[in-house]
């Protein structure tokens, strides 16, 4: 017996009861069988009934006799009447099967059984015809029998809709054959281990390709059983399969929701959230994303009307093909809409838009367009939805899907799109306004901030600022390098404590007065006491006001120093700040420098320190940020300091890369500030000393030697004023102070004429009346020169006027800004 054989059939159960008849019937229609059954129900004997014509006392209720059946099968089901020897007739419900006789169909066998009396009892054929009925023909399930070899040797209507394949097609073949992708082969190995242990089986799901749909990928749970006969032998196995497709795109759908609103938005940048949304939707949702902002969007402004050609900056890209598609824009560049364009119109109009590419389309672009037509030519886009982005009544831009394959954006996709663009819409409207203030913000701090190094003879300087990156990017670190009276200069760097808008407001407010400070030209200790009033006087102002200027948030440090280019000598002074670090021909060192206590304790003073400079020495300020100690020991960081600053470099802004590169992660902790200086010292040919007598009989003396100096350096033209100049600064000196007095003439990029005395008076300038006989002489020096000031000294004070000269083209040379 084979396999085929081996397979049960399904019959209506029987027996030779009371109530059951088996007749046998040829192909004429002779009666050539006849049970006791039917000798008792009918009340015919056998003698009586074979060789009868089974029409004489059978007849169906429905249709043609059974023994008339040719083409149709070997089996029948259904009601007949039979007429009892007495005449009364009897309703029968049976199922008649043609045997086979030496390969040939043969004589029928009829087994029935006599209807109760009642309606309303169902018998079981009854009930079994309905069951295989509906399990052929009706079942949403799809059923499949498979022999020992796993080759199809059945399936029921539910079955060949979901394969797509005939009965006849599937006749003997293997899962493998019919549903594509590896699950297949993993499941029929499942289906082998059933045949031999007879242990059920069930999928979990399915993935793959059916003939009935192969450009769809398609999800199935299925279930395996064996199927036994009555002595426990396998005979085979049935599978029960189900499309789950939509249920697990559905799934899918809120799967991907739920990943978008954890992905999409990890961060305050513009760009990164637009492709964070592109990331999300694909491959899940689409082959190919693309996310297009309105240009004024990048610089935090809000977007204006849909008038006229529309401005759009590509701000992310993704999608599954190897490489990057033709003609397609890169982010960051920017393309040019008309307003009649598809895009266009989906952001004006706020709906989404879903359009199946066809034949026609491809040429209007061909003709219109030729970069897209090869595009959707060359990777075989075939559906296009557009969703515009919208967040808080505000149009931001639009994101496009493209599809590769034949099935078309559908409703449930569209829904999907609008759901995730809408929660990535949210994210790019906060990035957009905190792109608004940032830029604001730092477009603040960067006011603050030096705009260039000023014109100076005494040093050459490098810096750097790099924020940390937070929220703003905005801190308290700061900078500066100010020009003083006597081509000296002054070097600054501080620190506010804390981040945000009030650390950059308060440095703006510290630099301000350390200018200030600067113009008076006060020693470093000298300043740095000054300067500590200051804060004081700013935290008592936001004292209990919960101001950005309260003493709990307001903190600062600093470090000032000033460079003499003439004596070389640099002195220096901090507040609780880093020490400095210097490169001399002796090596890179810090600076033993007394520490000094954080600006705003008050009470205690600060001490400044004398170092000689030689020239082409180099001199670093920096702010702890620097130095990153948070990651790292404190001595450790300030020995690599060190050893980067001696190492030789082109020039100071590759130093200051180099520092930054070496000594800071890769996300600072902190705010960084640096400033690099190369010393510079005035030649013996520049500068020109003469003590003078406290006599007044000097006074033309020193015109005279004034004079002398000029010609010496070629300077003439500067002769008259200069003599006139000297002339009053001397005389005031012998008129109102105490002797020594010294007269020093400097050549730099201006003429600087000093009058110093041993008097710490400082004179000021009036304004004369016709009858006065003095008064003329500080009005006629701001008068005749470019800038005029006092500066003080441990003992006595130094007043000097600088003038401008003319170049070898007769130009003025360039005056370095005031402080």
């Amino acid at each position: 017996m084979d396999a085929d054989d081996a397979l049960p059939r399904i019959r209506p159960p029987g027996s030779e009861g009371s109530r059951t008849v088996v007749i046998m019937v040829d192909e004429q229609g002779v009666v050539t069988g006849w049970s006791a059954g039917a000798e008792r129900l009918l009340g015919r004997t056998t003698q009586d009934a074979v060789g009868c014509p089974a029409e004489d006392f059978l007849t169906p209720d429905a249709g043609a006799p059974f023994w008339t059946r040719r083409a149709e099968g070997d089996d029948w089901l259904g009601e007949l009447t039979a007429r009892r020897a007495d005449g009364r007739p009897l309703a029968l419900s049976g199922t008649a099967h043609r045997c086979e006789e030496g390969g040939e169909r043969g004589q029928w066998i009829l087994v029935a059984a006599a209807a109760p009396a009642t309606g309303h009892h169902v018998l079981p054929q009854e009930i079994e015809r309905a069951v295989v009925h509906w399990l052929f023909t009706v079942s949403p399930v799809a059923v499949t029998i498979y022999d020992t070899d796993l080759r199809c040797r059945w399936q029921n209507e539910a079955m060949i809709r979901l394969s797509g394949m005939t009965e006849a097609e599937r006749w003997g073949k293997r899962l493998p054959e019919i549903l594509s992708g590896p699950d297949a082969t993993g499941w029929e190995r499942r289906l082998r281990r059933v045949i031999e242990t007879g242990e059920s089986a069930f999928s979990g799901e399915l993935h793959g390709r059916v003939p009935a749909d192969p450009e769809r990928d398609a999800v199935f749970m299925a279930s395996a059983s064996a199927l036994r006969d009555l002595h426990g032998h396998t005979l085979g196995l049935c599978t029960t399969v189900a499309d789950v497709t939509q249920q697990y795109e559905a799934r899918e759908r809120l799967t991907l929701l739920t990943e978008a609103g954890t992905r999409i938005g990890s961060t305050l940048d513009l760009m990164r959230t637009a492709q964070e949304l592109a990331d999300s939707a694909v491959p899940r949702l689409a082959d190919w994303v693309t996310v297009d902002l309105l240009d004024p969007l990048l610089g935090g402004d809000e977007p204006g009307p849909f008038t006229g050609v529309v401005a759009l900056r590509r701000a992310a890209n993704q999608s599954v093909l190897e490489g990057t598609p033709e003609a397609v824009r890169q982010p960051g560049e920017v393309d040019f809409y008309p307003p009649y364009s598809p895009a266009v119109r989906c952001m004006a109009t706020g709906r989404s838009a879903l359009h199946h590419v066809t034949d026609h389309d491809i040429k209007v672009w061909l003709a219109q367009d030729p970069a897209r037509a090869e595009k959707f030519r060359i990777y075989e886009f075939q559906s296009i939805m557009g969703v515009p982005i919208q967040a808080r009544g505000t149009t931001l831009g639009i994101t496009m899907f493209y599809r590769r394959t034949k099935h078309p954006f559908t409703d449930d996709d569209r829904l999907l799109a609008e759901e995730l663009v809408a929660r990535a819409a949210l994210c790019l409207d906060n990035a957009r306004r905190f792109t608004r203030e940032r830029t604001a913000a730092l477009s603040l701090q960067q006011s603050l901030l030096p705009q260039g190094s000023p014109v100076q003879a005494a040093v050459e300087t490098a810096s750097r600022y790099l924020p940390a990156g937070g929220k703003t990017g905005l801190a308290g670190d700061w900078f500066d390098v100010i020009p003083l009276s006597g081509a000296r200069v002054a070097l600054v760097v501080g620190d506010v404590v804390g981040h945000g808008i009030n650390a950059a407001a308060t440095m703006g407010r510290l630099r301000t007065a350390v200018r200030t400070l600067a113009d008076v030209d006060l020693p470093p200790d000298e300043l740095l006491t000054h300067l500590d009033d200051v804060v004081l006087r700013l935290a008592a102002e936001g004292e209990g006001t919960g101001s950005p200027l309260d003493p709990a948030v307001l903190g600062a440090t600093c470090t000032y120093a000033i460079y003499d280019p003439i004596s070389r000598t640099c002195s220096l002074a901090r507040a609780g700040h880093p020490p400095p670090a210097t490169v001399t021909p002796d090596g890179a060192r810090l600076l033993d420098l007394p520490a000094g206590p954080p600006l705003g304790l008050g009470g205690l003073p600060f001490e400044a320190v004398d170092v000689q400079l030689p020239e082409n020495s180099l001199l670093a300020l920096y702010t702890d940020g620097l130095l990153g100690f948070r990651e790292r020991e404190l001595d450790s960081a300030l020995d690599q300091l060190c050893q980067v600053l001696a190492e030789p470099t082109p020039s100071l802004d590759a130093l200051c890369d180099r520092v930054l590169g070496d000594l800071l992660p890769e996300h600072p902790a902190d705010d960084a500030a640096l400033l690099i200086a190369r010393t510079r010292a005035l030649n013996r040919d520049q500068f020109a000393v003469r003590d003078l007598p406290s006599d007044p009989a000097t006074v033309s003396t020193a015109r005279s030697w004034a004079a002398r100096q000029l010609a010496a350096w070629s300077l003439e033209d500067a002769s008259f004023v200069t003599e006139l100049v000297v002339s009053e600064l001397v005389t005031n000196a012998i008129r109102h102070a105490d002797g020594p007095i010294q007269l020093r003439l400097i050549r730099d990029r201006t003429l600087i004429c000093e009058v110093s005395d041993a008097s710490n008076t400082a004179p000021h300038m009036r304004r004369a009346r016709l009858s006065d006989e003095g008064g003329r002489g500080l009005l006629l020096v701001a008068q005749l020169t470019q800038r005029w000031g006092t500066r003080h000294a441990r003992e006595g004070k130094t007043i000097w006027c600088e003038q401008l000269l003319e170049n070898g083209n007769g130009q003025v040379e360039a005056v370095p800004p005031a402080p």
